[in-house]
């Protein structure tokens, strides 16, 4: 194309997005510079605070808050991150929590309080479980992506030169989330942060508070077909308006990338925690990293439920604003 842009992407490295990332295959259209940045959830925040990347990988619930202040840039339904929420949620033993419900008049740990993991578990804890997350303290130890988003009162911060893992093995917090969301981390997101073999250690020494977590995901998915969406790709609006047709090709070229990776997996490829965990999600589903407006509009109207239950967004917003309707 004479006009043909040159756009610069962050985008993770996932085995789905290989060959888009490496050139094999091509955006129709576009000359892309792919900036590596690791962590990506980096990028999300240099992406909200900034307007540095063109398309950029974003968490749903960062996005969400965003775009309800104004954000120039708007979302396609490309999620390349997916996973199940009852899960990766740890307590202390003597803290007598046996059920969410339990958790009302504790305090829990998470790195932020608008980091989609926090949000998709609160919002199962609230809808399936009876919890009322305003009697919750919640505990964070970093800043949230978007700067000016002002929390509920039941939220504070640690206090200086203490973490989640301090607190969590001191008993100051009852229960928390494991991983990046949690106390399986420490500190803000620098390369390596989610290895560290203190912080892993630390989280694995609590027992999850969701006893047969994999069924229970299973049975939850089968009847309400929500499934969790990470990751989603946004566009700044003046390239949308500019090249009517870019949406199209990025959506063709992020499907064609994924499908070698989908057919590895089939074949029993892959030896990640993301390969093993989307192979085992084939027996659940066809396609276990579906893109498009309406493969997922469940766990999108989920997700905006779920923000505005725990104060994060105004108001409902119609999505056909906040996501290009686009399908494979």
């Amino acid at each position: 194309m004479a006009d043909q842009p040159r756009l610069k992407f962050a985008i993770a490295d996932y085995g789905h997005t290989r060959a888009v990332k490496s050139g094999e295959v091509q955006i129709k259209g576009v000359d892309a510079d792919f900036v590596q940045v690791v962590p990506i959830i980096a990028a999300f925040r240099r992406m909200v605070r900034d307007l540095e990347f063109d398309v950029c990988e974003m968490a749903p619930t960062t996005y969400m808050i965003a775009r309800t202040r104004g954000a120039p840039y708007t979302a396609l339904p490309i999620f390349l991150m997916r996973r199940f929420h009852h899960g990766g949620f740890v307590v202390r033993p003597d803290a007598k929590i046996r059920v969410p419900k339990d958790l009302e008049g504790k305090k829990v740990g998470v790195r932020a309080y608008s980091v989609t993991t926090g949000v998709r578990t609160r919002g199962i804890f609230i809808n399936e479980y009876g919890l009322d997350s305003s009697k919750v303290t919640w505990v964070v130890d970093d800043e949230e992506h978007v700067a000016t988003l002002k929390l509920p009162p039941n939220v504070i911060h640690t206090e200086p030169g203490k973490s989640l893992q301090s607190m969590m093995a001191s008993g100051e917090i009852q229960a928390g989330f494991s991983g990046p969301a949690g106390v399986g981390r420490s500190g803000p997101p620098i390369s390596g942060w989610d290895q560290a073999s203190q912080a892993k250690a630390t989280a694995d020494t609590y027992p999850e508070l969701i006893a047969d977590v994999e069924q229970v995901e299973v049975d939850w998915f089968r009847r309400t077909r929500i499934y969790p969406i990470h990751g989603l790709v946004v566009v700044k609006d003046e390239h949308l308006k500019n090249y009517p047709w870019l949406a199209r090709a990025l959506m063709d070229a992020f499907v064609a990338s994924k499908k070698p990776y989908l057919e590895q997996l089939a074949l029993g490829k892959g030896h990640s925690v993301e390969d093993k965990r989307y192979r085992k999600f084939l027996s659940l589903m066809s396609d276990p990293l579906p893109y498009g407006f309406s493969a997922n509009r469940a766990s999108i109207e989920a997700l905006v439920t779920y923000a505005l239950q725990q104060e994060l967004i105004p108001s409902r917003p119609q999505l056909g604003q906040v996501f290009v309707p686009i399908d494979p």
